[in-house]
């Protein structure tokens, strides 16, 4: 979670963040960073229509009512529930990405999406947050959250993305309209993928961005929250002194607590997920940390299911949860809920980690680091993130692409030399040296691009389009570089080799050994961690 935009706040929250928008501005111009235009800016003339979507930017809670809530509720109330839920399409985007490979035992891991915006197209929403002119306006996902089951249904890993990371959003078509929403000109804030036709361009935008096929999403809205943290009875949250979120101005979510571990519901909840001001740093990635908090404490309190005995608030919960609901159409009832709330339950909370995107500061932004890329192959691969599954055999040969391989002698590659490090320069003529092996072996159309001089720890091989997939793993293939090694990706116009500070010298190449830990600044927290407790800024505190 990341810095709030004007949308993306409450007025009080919002106007907080006024002066660190003025001084955006003020140091960009008109654009935000590499030039995009900043989405704290209204568009009050090009208004557009759209459906109506009542969503939610603190979706932590989505998770833990489908682990427990919604499938409980599957025999109540059958045709009345499914009517509660909304739909919308999965995927806006152009390009597909392959399902992952089943496991010896036929199973395949789920990816689900879990999106919130900042949208407040209801009165409920409306006072439960919000400034007025804000009201109507073109949604933002403000949260977004990836939750990976494996394959054996032994662990599961979410992995939330800052709002305001920069990444280019692909082209989308809007399938109620038709409307197309061509690719973003340069990196844009990941939250305005929902205004590019709805949630189904923020999962083709991360598709884009990890290479993971995402199967289904979960939406839910700000009254939902409220109403399901009622409907459990209350989520335990700590913080290590007493806190209040509002400044000297009167900014801030509101959230007034005394030191120590308290269950928090309805509105207090809600101001729980939302605060910024007082955790921490007062950055959206503190407010991150709140939110895993909650998300574990929720579950746990459902596993326990203390508070859901009563009948009668086992039917709330269901009905507030249908309501709040917005899915993709492999989602679209209490039977397919139930399935899939089946599916994770069988993860104990122990198994279970959250983390946060790897990520630099750009400006007032942010942007993937290399630990967000090992992030997602962790995912990718199926690779637990606690790093306690067994040892793992060798791959077996990858599922064959979609559209098969040229001939050697027509694929043409780009080769590039990107042996530099923070330590070395680049080794003299490595680009040279691979493109004549390329060549030696039937690679006729290889040349080598000394214009560009990129730099990476291993050796990639790079693709734009799923149509290059096959040249691309045909061309490692012959190199001997592994699969997992090639990736598509926008940045390129053809298959690209970018020769690694792996393969400095020699011709042939030996792929180093997989490092598959969960990088440290993924800030992973266990299911079971109940010790956890949000640190709070002095300045936000009282006696």
């Amino acid at each position: 979670m990341t810095r709030s935009s004007v949308q993306g706040e409450d007025t009080d929250e919002g106007a907080a963040d006024a002066p660190e928008r003025a001084e955006t501005v003020r140091r960009d111009g008109d654009n935000g960073v590499d030039g995009t235009k900043d989405d704290t800016e209204s568009e009050p003339d090009a208004p557009r229509p759209r459906r109506r979507r009542r969503v939610l930017r603190w979706t932590a809670v989505v998770l833990a009512v489908v682990l427990a809530g919604t499938a409980a509720a599957g025999y109540l109330y059958y045709e009345h529930l499914n009517g509660n839920i909304k739909q919308d399409a999965l995927n806006l985007g152009d390009n597909k990405v392959a399902e992952p490979t089943p496991n010896a035992a036929g199973q395949t891991p789920l990816n689900i999406l879990v999106i919130g915006s900042d949208a407040r197209d209801s009165e409920e929403n409306q006072q439960l947050g919000g400034a007025r002119e804000t009201f109507g306006s073109t949604p933002l996902a403000d949260v977004q959250m990836l939750v990976h089951l494996s394959a054996d249904r032994s662990n599961m890993s979410v992995v939330s993305m800052p709002r305001d990371t920069l990444l280019e959003i692909p082209r989308c078509t809007d399938p109620d309209d038709g409307e197309v929403y061509p690719a973003s000109e340069g990196r844009v804030m990941t939250n305005q993928s929902l205004g590019h036709g709805g949630p189904g361009c923020t999962v083709a935008t991360w598709q884009e961005l990890t290479g993971i096929h995402i199967d289904h999403f979960v939406m839910v809205d700000f009254a939902g929250v409220v109403s399901m943290a009622d409907a459990v009875g209350g989520v335990p949250v700590c913080v290590d002194a007493n806190i209040h979120s509002r400044d000297n101005s009167g900014h801030g979510s509101g959230l007034k607590l005394a030191k120590g571990t308290h269950p928090v519901k309805g509105e207090q909840a809600l101001q729980w997920l939302r605060t910024r001001y007082g955790f921490e740093d007062g950055s959206d990635l503190a407010r991150a940390k709140a939110q895993h908090m909650y998300l574990n404490s929720m579950v746990r309190v459902l596993r326990e299911n203390a508070t859901l005995s009563s009948p009668n608030k086992l039917r709330r919960l269901a009905e507030e949860a249908t309501e709040a609901l917005t899915v993709d159409p492999g989602l679209d009832s209490v039977k397919k809920l139930y399935d899939l709330s089946n599916e994770l339950r069988k993860v104990k909370p122990e198994r279970i980690t959250m983390t946060t995107m790897p990520n630099r500061y750009v400006g007032a932004r942010v942007e993937p680091t290399e630990d967000a890329e090992q992030l997602f192959r962790l995912v990718r691969e199926d690779i637990a993130l606690d790093g306690k599954d067994p040892k793992k055999k060798p791959d077996a040969e990858p599922k064959l692409p979609a559209d098969p391989a040229a001939p050697d002698d027509e694929i043409a590659v780009q080769v590039r030399n990107g042996t530099r490090t923070d330590e070395l320069g680049s080794a003299p003529g490595r680009a040279n040296t691979v493109t004549g092996l390329l060549v030696e072996r039937g690679f006729t159309k290889a040349v080598a691009d000394p214009s560009v001089l990129p730099s990476e720890d291993r050796t990639m091989i790079r693709y734009p389009s799923a149509d290059l997939e096959g040249d691309a793993r045909r061309v490692a293939k012959s190199l001997g570089i592994p699969a997992s090694s090639v990736k598509r990706s926008t940045d390129v116009s053809g298959v690209t080799l970018v020769v690694g500070a792996d393969w400095r010298e020699d011709t042939a190449y030996r792929a180093p050994e997989s490092d598959d830990r969960t990088p440290e600044s993924a800030e992973a927290l266990n299911g079971a961690d109940d010790s956890a407790c949000m640190h709070v800024n002095p300045a936000f505190t009282w006696s």
